[in-house]
């Protein structure tokens, strides 16, 4: 860039941060700090310690919001003053420029992102479940290895991954698993991976290593407060306790703390051994079937509006959202959104923020 160009595109990226600090509406997000830091402060307050500890992570997300933003503030300061004092002729200055310039705004595109994700639940934590679909034991092992991309993803990024309840496939991997994740903006960015996945591969599961194709289901749901506006009628709850599976110890192998709720009206299984007493995977449970009901009223409201449009598709199981192809070539593809990749190893190793991103933008 010429230094006039520099100055231009200082003075756009100056704009496009003011922008961006009226969109996230820093006044309010302050007053949300102030009153959960003045509830941190109540004598009682860790004598619930699930939500002491969900105050205090949203204490330490907005606290990290307000840094981002004066950071931003600062370098954008630091490139002004730099250019006011430097000329044309500064081809050591200019070229250091272009470096600063170029990584400002990267800056501001990463920060930009979560402007995007103003729906209701959209701050809140989720749940992420994976379910082998059609190719046998080759998509159990595609769930694991989902598993594991979105697992390795999720710490990347600093949130916290739990796995509620698994089912072992029956020969290799995992016929389905549910993952709570805590994190702010999780159900935001990570809605959009709902979905069927599509792997193709040389399967390591028979002899001749034919290539062949296996799908894997994602659904992902908002971790909702146990007051969301969705009534349940206990008598259309069949609870079930039962000893959890696996590894675990001996309180997994004698104690009945596994949870299986199955809502009667609609058929939805929810179940969580996450926890140690049954009380906790209770209440997991009824907020992973709140969810679901909530989802299900949300997805009846968007095919009405979708109909009246004439746009109307259902959802179906075959519907794949994105592609990994690993045989004979290398190639990771979002069919919505366009975004791929031949650095297939990485995706799988959780490198999907370019996924993520594109999917948050697209709406």
């Amino acid at each position: 860039m010429t230094f006039i160009e520099l100055q231009n595109k200082a003075k756009e990226l100056k704009l496009k941060l003011e922008n961006l600090i009226e969109k996230k509406d820093i006044t309010n997000l302050k007053v949300e700090l102030e009153a959960l830091t003045e509830k941190s402060k109540a004598t009682d307050f860790w004598n619930d310690n699930d939500t002491a500890q969900n105050v205090m992570r949203n204490i330490g997300d907005l606290t990290n919001e307000f840094e981002e933003i004066e950071t931003l503030n600062m370098t954008s300061e630091s490139i002004s003053e730099m250019l006011e004092e430097s000329s044309e002729d500064d081809l050591e200055v200019i070229e250091m420029l272009q470096e600063e310039i170029k990584s400002f705004e990267k800056s501001i595109d990463k920060t930009e992102i979560s402007t995007y994700l103003s729906g209701k639940f959209d701050s809140s934590d989720c749940i992420l479940s994976i379910h082998a679909g059609q190719g046998g034991t080759e998509a159990m092992d595609w769930t694991e290895m989902l598993l594991r991309m979105y697992t390795r993803y999720c710490n990347s990024i600093g949130w916290k991954v739990t796995i509620i309840d698994q089912v072992p496939g029956t020969e290799a991997g995992l016929s389905s698993v549910n993952l709570e994740i805590k994190g702010r903006f999780a159900y935001g960015y990570l809605k959009h991976e709902h979905g069927t996945h599509r792997l193709v591969r040389n399967s390591p599961f028979n002899s001749q290593g034919l290539r062949q194709t296996s799908f894997s289901g994602v659904e992902v749901i908002p971790v909702v407060e146990v007051d969301i506006d969705i009534e349940l009628d206990e008598s259309e709850l069949d609870f079930t306790a039962m000893r959890s599976g696996g590894p675990g110890g001996q309180n997994v192998n004698k104690v009945a703390s596994k949870v299986r709720i199955v809502h009667k009206p609609t058929g939805i299984v929810v179940e969580s051994s996450a926890h140690r007493t049954q009380h906790q995977n209770r209440e997991t449970a009824m907020r992973m079937l709140k969810a679901k009901l909530y989802e299900i009223e949300e997805q009846k409201q968007k095919a009405i509006m979708a109909q009246e449009k004439g746009e109307y598709k259902i959802a179906g199981w075959g519907n794949q959202i994105r592609n990994y192809v690993l045989q004979p070539y290398k190639l990771v593809k979002d069919v919505r959104t366009g975004v791929e990749t031949s650095q297939s190893d990485s995706v799988l190793d959780g490198n999907i923020q370019a996924f993520i991103d594109a999917e948050v933008r697209m709406l």
